[in-house]
């Protein structure tokens, strides 16, 4: 088995939703949040404007997810820095160690934290007082 190593630890306030439930195909949510970053290459706070967009399929049985979300904040050199992050994946049935997995794509304004354009990344979204955790970690 693969040995990761933890990143990142996403808070996630959700802020609104908008929906369109169907009766007759796919229903739509779209999730408006902010948050805060914290880890050992970076910290920051979610910009406004980040939105999750959920898809649940008529039957239930198919619930993806596609979060896109930009962090200001410091990386691991103290030198101001931005980070995009595209998250997509599916919503499991809830069990008690997460919600969902993802597959985060990053791109960083920074050279010092370029390697999480390269690195292969996995995630996992947990439960939490305000809204959801997000847990980004690096495959080994």
């Amino acid at each position: 088995m693969e040995q990761v190593e933890e990143l990142m630890k996403i808070e996630i306030n959700i802020d609104s939703m908008v929906s369109l439930d169907s009766s007759i195909g796919d229903s739509v949510v779209m999730i408006s949040f902010t948050g805060q970053a914290t880890g050992k290459f970076f910290q920051g706070e979610v910009q406004p404007g980040g939105v999750d967009t959920q898809i649940i399929s008529q039957d239930k049985k198919k619930h993806t997810l596609s979060a896109r979300y930009i962090i200001k904040g410091k990386d691991y050199l103290g030198q101001d820095c931005t980070l995009y992050i595209e998250n997509n994946g599916n919503i499991h049935e809830p069990n008690e160690a997460y919600i969902f997995r993802t597959y985060p794509n990053i791109i960083s304004s920074n050279e010092s934290l370029q390697f999480l354009e390269q690195d292969i990344l996995v995630a996992e979204g947990r439960a939490s007082e305000n809204g959801v955790t997000i847990y980004i970690y690096r495959v080994k």
